[in-house]
């Protein structure tokens, strides 16, 4: 495998530990395929194809067969911000990917709808800016679920309020967005005035990467403009309710001026959790520390006597509905965890039946020369 221009390559946040992750991945290949395999980043995921990152350029690529053969679960595919193993083996230049190099973290959530499956939504991302739009869409509970699976993924979460231009109380809100996010940094911007964009600079640093989050309409398209200085996101008026309409249609991870990587997202308009247990600890780390006064280790803090938690919730030094909306979650892991053991045991009857299928054709095939 080959390794040409490192100095490129670290602008993409390429880095020694990742060099031998690289090579480690690769040993998988066969030697007449290993020597020609390069580092690239995928940059944006489309239907069939993906735009990655090397150290000559831009280029598009597809998947390799035994890839996507091989691949056991829909997140094992490549995501934006993945590095991955290619080649230019197509006739028509387009690149082959190989391999996805093994992530250092991911923010995933369970894919919308019924289907019981992950979706990685950015992948070796360190920062998530969990964008919400003054005045009126701030949402304590659905700021939790965002930082439950921002800490499950390995990121640090910060919470971005935008359009502050538009509240009359930004101070209010941002007392209540740090109530709901422990241990996770709160600023307040505006890309009319320009009001507290400088300070997201201490998060944007040369080389990380960066993924901003939110519902449609909270102005994430716009304030990927205001970081590029440039208009690269097509943006939508905002409406009379002060909210803009989605206009961001795929992911994206693009380069600011000052290094840093940024990955920008359509709106989700459902966030469902995707095995986020320690997540959801990190998440309600205020509860979990009131937690350690419990009569019980193992206390679930719904009826069991000398429950700390509840107690503090009765003297209102925790919120009845922060409490309330931790079971909730508990609740949906627990549910999540029942499905994804039903489809793992029906997936094992299915490979079973493949393997009796495959071992009665040969039983067949054997006796029948006899």
């Amino acid at each position: 495998m080959t390794i040409e221009d490192t100095s490129r390559l670290a602008s993409l946040g390429w880095d020694a530990q990742w060099v031998a992750a690289f090579q480690g991945a690769g040993d998988t290949l066969e030697s007449r395929d290993a020597g020609r395999i390069r580092p690239a980043r995928v940059v944006a995921e489309h239907r069939q194809r993906y735009d990655v990152v090397h150290a000559d350029g831009d280029q598009s690529a597809v998947l390799a067969g035994r890839v996507r053969h091989e691949a056991g679960a829909r997140e094992q595919l490549p995501a934006v911000g993945d590095w991955v193993g290619l080649s230019s083996a197509s006739p028509d230049g387009t690149a082959i990917v190989h391999f996805v190099v093994p992530r250092r973290g991911a923010f995933v959530r369970k894919a919308a709808g019924d289907t019981t499956a992950a979706q990685v939504v950015a992948a070796n991302v360190d920062i998530a800016l969990i964008a919400t739009a003054l005045p009126g869409d701030l949402s304590t509970r659905r700021l939790e679920r965002y930082l439950t699976l921002a800490w499950e993924g390995g990121t640090t979460p910060v919470v971005v309020l935008t359009k502050a231009d538009l509240s009359d109380d930004v101070d209010s809100a941002i007392l209540e967005a740090r109530m709901s996010a422990p241990g996770a940094d709160v600023v307040a911007v505006s890309t009319v005035t320009g009001v507290g964009l400088d300070l997201l600079s201490q998060w944007l640093m040369p080389g990380r990467t960066a993924v901003l989050l939110g519902s449609s309409g909270v102005g994430k398209s716009t304030l990927v403009n205001a970081l590029l200085g440039v208009d690269h996101q097509r943006t939508s008026a905002v409406g009379e309710d002060g909210r803009g309409r989605h206009t961001t249609t795929h992911r994206e991870l693009v380069r600011l001026a000052d290094g840093a990587l940024l990955i920008d997202t359509p709106g989700m308009r459902e966030l469902q959790l995707w095995s986020a247990d320690a997540g959801l600890g990190s998440a309600f780390s205020d509860l979990e520390e009131v937690a350690t006064g419990c009569r019980f280790r193992d206390c679930s803090h719904d009826g069991e006597p000398e429950c700390a938690v509840r107690e503090a919730v009765e003297q209102g030094q925790l919120a009845a509905e922060r409490l309330e909306h931790w079971h909730q979650l508990r609740r949906e892991l627990a549910h999540l965890a029942r499905k994804q053991d039903v489809l793992a045991a029906a997936e094992a009857r299915a490979r079973t039946r493949s393997l009796m299928r495959g071992l009665r054709s040969h039983l067949r095939d054997k006796y029948r020369g006899t």
